[in-house]
């Protein structure tokens, strides 16, 4: 039995073995999505590793709230470098997505 579901790799956090990173579970998971809603979402992860996700990010909830807002500062900050409207608009739709539930 794995009891190793994420990972620190590239200053991110991932699931282990895969290209999936904690932040996609845990803002479904902060969205009210199920781990059987997520799994759809994420077919390359089975229940155990989403569970296992979820496990990690409440016991570590500070350190990986801290690292989230720091990504999101960051982002912010990237966003207003950039003069390409459209590449805004972009962002923008792809960031609600992520934080719009899917049902």
């Amino acid at each position: 039995m794995n009891n190793n579901y994420v990972e620190k790799r590239d200053e991110g956090f991932w699931i282990a073995g895969k290209r999936i990173s904690l932040d996609s579970i845990v803002y479904a998971f902060r969205r009210g999505q199920s781990p059987e809603s997520i799994r759809r979402s994420f077919p390359l992860l089975t229940l155990e590793e989403i569970y296992g996700a979820i496990a990690f990010y409440l016991a570590h909830q500070a350190e990986i709230d801290s690292y989230l807002i720091q990504e999101e500062k960051e982002f912010e900050s990237m966003r207003g470098q950039s003069n390409d409207a459209d590449w805004q608009a972009k962002m923008n739709k792809a960031r609600q997505d992520l934080l719009t539930p899917q049902v």
